[in-house]
């Protein structure tokens, strides 16, 4: 298994087709896991032993759906037909009432990533500042690294990206957007750190072409997360501590190795108290 596919990118399909699944009668029963940008991968056989190791340590058959967007996962999510996901901390926020911290990624040693504004390698600029009139890359509206992060950053100096930015467009998928600013579609972009320090050393080829402008302040992980009120509250439970105990399972340290985690622990909602204040920042322009 190669390790360059990992996050690889936001042209994921709209499931998991090719990957073995549960006979229909056993579908029924399945704990379905969603996946957003934050893990897409064109890598079959991660995704695999990630379905089989779910499966074997809830007892229970696993489905794992994808989508491109984050918001096509948090209205599953929301609608009750996932029994969890691995989404990012903006929607969790803005729908922290519909939604339940499960448990959080853990990633060189801590709960925590930031969010990277990103330029061409050969740009002279020093600052935020120096990228007004340009072309910027976001990821998904509903990304914290990927778009939340400078809309805040610009609001706190009274503007919006669409006055800022001569022209904005969305990637969805973190590694698109890293593509597109070391392509020179975009002169700038937002991107999740977690995810441009993977690329640097799985496709060192395209990140060499980008130069990290800006790191933000240190922010709660995408968490997994699972509906209000599940519609199988043991099944989710089972799907939270398999997480929690991966790094405890031999097959289960392989996948947070090729994810470059170190495990899964639980922590409290106001991990994403900075996130939250961001969101008012953002709404307070009006």
């Amino acid at each position: 298994m190669t390790r360059r596919n990992i996050l690889a990118t936001g042209c994921a399909t709209a499931g998991l087709a090719g990957l073995s699944l549960p006979s229909v009668a056993a579908a029924k029963e399945a704990l379905s896991f969603g996946l957003t940008p934050v893990f897409l991968t064109n890598d079959l056989i991660l995704l695999e032993r990630l379905q089989s190791y779910l499966g074997r340590a809830t007892g229970r058959a696993v489905r794992l759906v994808q989508r491109r967007t984050y918001q096509e996962i948090t209205a599953l999510l929301q609608s009750g037909r996932l029994d969890a996901a691995w989404i990012c901390g903006y929607p969790f926020i803005r729908y922290r009432d519909q939604l339940r911290l499960l448990a959080l990624p853990i990633w060189k040693g801590r709960p925590y990533y930031q969010s990277y504004l990103i330029v061409d390698a050969a740009s002279s600029a020093s600052g935020i500042e120096d990228l007004q009139g340009g072309i910027h890359a976001f990821s998904d509206p509903d990304s914290n690294s990927g778009y939340l992060v400078t809309a805040a950053l610009l609001a706190t100096r009274g503007m919006r990206p669409a006055n800022f930015f001569a022209k904005t467009f969305f990637t969805y998928g973190h590694r698109n957007v890293v593509r597109a600013v070391s392509s020179g579609l975009a002169q700038s972009g937002s991107v999740d750190g977690y995810v441009w320090e993977v690329l640097r050393e799985t496709e060192p080829d395209l990140t060499t072409g980008t130069r990290i402008l800006r790191r933000s302040e240190w922010l709660g992980f995408p968490p997994i997360a699972g509906p209000a009120t599940p519609r199988d509250a043991a099944g989710t439970a089972r799907l939270a501590q398999a997480l929690l105990d991966m790094a405890d399972d031999e097959n289960g340290r392989e996948i947070l190795s090729l994810l470059r985690l170190d495990g899964f622990e639980r922590h409290g909602a106001g991990i994403f108290d900075t996130i939250a204040q961001k969101v008012e920042e953002v709404r307070n322009l009006g």
